[in-house]
């Protein structure tokens, strides 16, 4: 297969490493400006006293940016480039059958607190997934929520984000 073919057969069989390799320098790139800002805010400077707090933390900043904008020139400029299937398609979106509802789970659990969000969860993963019968999903669902919140509310006394339905009961 020539060269100016494998470009179209990633964009087709799925995401290329070249595509994976620039995406994750962009997002590490966008991690470390996070961390410059908010050391920067909370002082990245050297005091009379030594560095602030921020000082360390601000310098790892800067590597990560530095460092991603290095693997994403080498992603485009390199000798290197690598045009093979990072992963297909399919695969792909098996991936995102699982990150999307589990990114809506941390939302939820900010939103509604960590007890009901898991057990909508692992009640949801259980009958979408598995295609348990919805009684089985929902008993296991509330099952193991309300055994993390005996064993982490009760017994080790360990409180974890609560939601308004918690609130109805005193905790």
């Amino acid at each position: 297969m020539s060269t100016a073919q494998q470009p179209d057969t990633a964009r087709r069989g799925g995401l290329s490493h070249r595509a994976v390799d620039a995406l994750v320098a962009f997002a590490i790139f966008l991690i470390g400006v996070v961390m410059m800002v908010d050391n920067y805010k909370i002082g990245a400077g050297w005091a009379s006293d030594g560095p602030e707090s921020g000082y360390f933390p601000f310098r790892i900043g800067a590597i990560l940016c530095i460092a991603s904008l290095v693997v994403f020139l080498r992603t485009f400029f390199g000798k290197q480039r690598e045009h093979k299937v990072f992963v297909s398609w399919a695969r792909f979106r098996l991936v995102l059958m699982v990150l999307l509802p589990t990114a809506v789970y941390v939302l939820a659990i900010q939103l509604i607190g960590i007890y009901i969000a898991s057990a909508i969860f692992i009640a949801a993963f259980m009958r979408v997934m598995d295609k348990y019968s919805w009684l089985k999903a929902v008993l296991v669902g509330v099952g193991v929520s309300v055994t993390m919140f005996w064993m982490f509310e009760v017994q080790f006394m360990v409180p974890l984000p609560k939601g308004p339905v918690e609130a109805l009961f005193g905790y």
